[in-house]
């Protein structure tokens, strides 16, 4: 096993040796396509290996973040080739502007350099940061967790033979092999060869990356998500919306944690709500949602008595909050002591209320009337996403290809001196 900084030395001298040549990165993205699509059944073995190791340690939400089969791994090479068909962020010119006295001067976007990435269950998400880096012109130094690690290093695999099949070493895509913490602490450490650290997973890990990194770090995905449903809103619709951002996929970070209930409708909606997500999935064969009620909510339905925490909990599972507050303003104020940044959604027919909500919500992304699981970078249009930045520097909100670039000026001149 490779020793973390010896990753990281390799990965820093492909990328000034060589770099990511701009005239090949489609064609080496496309070759990394092919090879996840031909080594398919080899990703697979490896997957079934981690999930098997898992299945007495995780519930069967935190499995599924796990699991790959033969759709996820097409869909997985869809998005590398969906990341070769967007437009090259690197050397745009933001500005252009030729002063007084002669000199031309640029604001031209250009890479990172090296990007680093800890993150954890689920394998896509190294094909994903693969993918974004490279075609963004970085190379990247990935470190999954150990419940994928087989997956992780098969699909690393594929992604290091598709570059060589084009042309460009396979150390571009540098793999920490080392899943213990000191492999993690090395990486925040690691001054002079990492320029970007980029942590997805749970919450203790980005919060241990925030607060010990000593390269540039993005804080990202913690998400307790809200919806608030409004007087005006159409209830049919808000079912159906609470629905889908809970529990369409439990197990992601834009999934809906805590539901809001203006105090006027709660009545009405309230058991509607039981009856969707407990009696109606139950008949269906599918999960139910635990309702964690705070007093209000229990005095109207069934469910489970809210404790301390959670309204400050990212539950990841079919678990939802349940709050009954008296208006928007206490919506509000609700989301700005409770959410982490991420996403929030209001369902109303008052565009007045809308606005209020958008305008003083400071999260990362709003809906009106739609799911927050929206939240991605494929929905997005980006392709795919390297995570979602809940904080407002140096990005915000699903992070895709221009958001893997820096700037720099380029100054032109004809032998201007200052005096």
């Amino acid at each position: 096993m490779k020793k973390t900084i010896d990753v990281l030395q390799e990965t820093k001298r492909a990328f000034l040796e060589t770099g990511v040549e701009k005239t090949k990165k489609n064609a080496a993205l496309e070759a990394i396509a092919r090879r996840l699509e031909s080594e398919c059944d080899t990703i697979l073995a490896a997957n079934r290996l981690d999930t098997e190791a898992s299945r007495e340690k995780y519930g069967e939400v935190m499995l599924d973040r796990l699991t790959l089969t033969p759709d996820r791994i097409r869909a997985m090479a869809r998005g590398v080739r969906e990341v070769a068909a967007l437009p090259d962020p690197e050397g745009e010119v933001f500005s252009s502007e030729t002063r007084p006295n002669g000199l031309l001067i640029e604001k031209r976007s250009v890479p990172f350099g090296v990007i680093a990435i800890i993150y954890e269950s689920r394998p896509n998400v190294t094909s994903d940061a693969a993918a974004l880096a490279l075609k963004s012109g970085n190379a990247v130094v990935l470190r999954g967790g150990k419940e994928a690690f087989r997956s992780n290093l098969a699909v690393v695999g594929a992604i290091r033979k598709g570059l060589e099949d084009a042309g460009l070493p396979g150390e571009l895509v540098g793999f920490v092999e080392d899943t213990e913490r000191k492999s993690a602490d090395e990486l925040m450490e690691a001054v002079g060869y990492v320029d970007l650290l980029i942590p997805r997973g749970g919450a203790g890990l980005i919060r241990r990356c925030v607060e010990h990194a000593k390269v540039p770090c993005i804080e990202t995905g913690t998400g307790i998500c809200h919806i608030f449903v409004d007087e005006s809103a159409d209830l049919s619709m808000a079912l159906s919306v609470v629905e889908n951002a809970k529990a369409s996929r439990p197990s992601v970070c834009n999934a809906e944690e805590v539901l809001l209930v203006h105090e006027k409708i709660a009545d009405r909606f309230l058991p509607m709500l039981e009856k969707r997500l407990r009696e109606d999935r139950a008949r269906k064969g599918l999960t139910p949602v635990e309702l964690r009620l705070d007093e209000k909510a229990a005095k109207i339905i069934r469910g489970t008595p809210a404790g301390e925490k959670d309204f400050d909990t990212e539950f990841l599972d079919y678990i939802l909050a349940v709050a009954v507050v008296s208006d928007l303003r206490a919506a509000i104020r609700h989301i700005a002591l409770h959410s982490t940044g991420h996403s929030e959604a209001i369902l109303t027919e008052s565009e007045e209320n809308a606005e209020a909500f958008v305008s003083q919500v400071d999260s990362a992304a709003l809906y009106v009337n739609a799911s927050t699981r929206f939240t991605d970078g494929g929905e997005f249009g980006l392709g795919c996403e390297m995570g979602i930045s809940t904080q407002k520097l140096h990005a915000r909100g699903p992070m895709g290809l221009k958001e893997l670039t820096t700037y720099k000026y380029v100054v032109r001149g004809n032998g201007q001196i200052r005096g």
